[in-house]
């Protein structure tokens, strides 16, 4: 037993000069490689990236760093791989039957692949039309949430509830984007049929200039919210409907403070925001 393992020792301490310190700086380089490559991208995606006039400069950023991101994946998989092949290659695992079955492989999951295909397919596009990046808020009929992150082959959604959401991109047949270039304040106000319209039009229009000159609320409103027309005539009120136009993701937030000062205007100037009525008659 002695006898072997002194046999062992000797052997491993030549490997250890040798292979071993090969390794070693292929780890170390690898690891080297990864950094400056990380650098590269990140520089070459905010140079290359070609501005689009519509996007706010936050919005500019997001759909950087999105690429970013993928670009990063990427690379550290096709590095590690490399890498990996090469330790092989110095532990004496010969490169080429190992290529060889992993082709094998390849073949024999073909066709469970196609979906894997489908999806990087579908999450190419998705990210070369800019549909959607990271920090945006979409809905995929019916799954909705905050974006959290994007690969090539799923988009990872965070709802209201804080539940996580995995979609893979091929499945994702339809994408409603809530927050790209900007959003819109689309509220319907129910008012008394005994209130006069021309007043509650007045109303409406000076809260929604007075919102949008706030200092707290005005770097966030592109149009104020303004009076747009009857939308209609329901059983117990007028409906009106008031839009405008906000930064991306800020239309909840100044549709609140817009409902908040509507109805303190509404209550200061008689307006009525009506109850369900009905009308009963009774037979004699």
């Amino acid at each position: 037993m002695k006898e072997i393992l002194t046999s062992w020792i000797e052997n491993l301490i030549p490997w250890l000069l040798s292979q071993g310190i090969k390794i070693i700086f292929i780890v170390i380089g690898g690891y080297v490689l990864n950094k400056v490559l990380k650098k590269f991208i990140e520089k070459t995606v905010r140079i290359s990236v070609i501005t689009d006039t519509r996007l706010s400069k936050h919005a500019q950023k997001k759909r950087e760093d999105t690429l970013i991101r993928i670009f990063k994946g990427a690379s550290n998989i096709v590095l590690l791989a490399i890498v990996v092949l090469m330790i092989l290659q110095e532990v004496g695992v010969p490169i080429g039957p190992v290529l060889a079955s992993a082709g094998i492989i390849g073949l024999a999951v073909g066709f469970g692949g196609q979906y894997l295909i489908r999806d990087i397919i579908s999450g190419f596009f998705i990210i070369l039309e800019n549909q959607y990046r990271i920090g945006d808020v979409v809905d995929f009929e019916g799954t909705s949430g905050l974006v959290e992150d994007i690969s090539l082959r799923m988009t990872t959604l965070r709802d209201l509830d804080g539940t996580v959401h995995h979609v893979p991109h091929g499945e994702v047949k339809k994408v409603a984007n809530l927050s790209k270039y900007f959003s819109r304040i689309n509220l319907n106000i129910g008012i008394s049929y005994a209130a006069k319209l021309d007043h509650v039009i007045e109303v409406v229009n000076e809260i929604g200039i007075e919102l949008s000159e706030d200092s707290q609320w005005k770097e966030f409103i592109i149009k104020p919210p303004q009076f747009l027309r009857i939308d209609d005539f329901a059983d117990s009120s007028i409906m009106i409907k008031i839009l405008g136009e906000t930064q991306p993701l800020k239309q909840w937030d100044v549709t609140g403070e817009l409902r908040k000062r509507l109805k303190i205007a509404f209550d200061k100037e008689g307006i009525e925001i009506p109850f369900p009525q009905r009308v009963v008659h009774q037979v004699k």
